[in-house]
């Protein structure tokens, strides 16, 4: 299962950084919940993916380290094409954890370093 979990977590920042919003129905449960944002479904996810795509178009999440036990993976990313910040600035990143059940992911917790305008 570790492996199949660790391809699924590829595939979908994969599929972000490609933009291929159509895939999520593949990645994500029906009921995929988004404890960081309160959301529930893949429709959820496809107007996410969609913001940060419009908000930053060159954005490209980079995995970093990913740590992957039975059916959660641990992900760190890096996020760049993001504009403004001072070069020797850290790049904006993401610690997320997937929970995978029946080969897509149902649940994900998360923190970011990205500040949004607005928020």
């Amino acid at each position: 299962m570790t492996d199949d979990v660790r391809a699924l977590a590829e595939r979908m920042y994969e599929a972000f950084n490609a933009r291929d919003l159509a895939v999520a129905e593949a990645i994500f449960s029906a009921d995929f919940v988004s404890h960081p944002l309160g959301t529930v479904g893949v429709d959820s996810i496809v107007k996410a993916w969609s913001g940060l795509h419009a908000m930053f178009p060159n954005i490209q999440v980079i995995v970093e380290d990913m740590l992957v036990d039975a059916d959660k993976a641990a992900v760190r990313t890096s996020l760049h094409g993001i504009p403004g910040g001072v070069e020797e600035q850290a790049l904006p990143s993401m610690m997320e954890i997937f929970r995978v059940r029946d080969g897509r992911i149902a649940e994900l917790w998360g923190l970011s370093s990205l500040s949004r305008p607005g928020r």
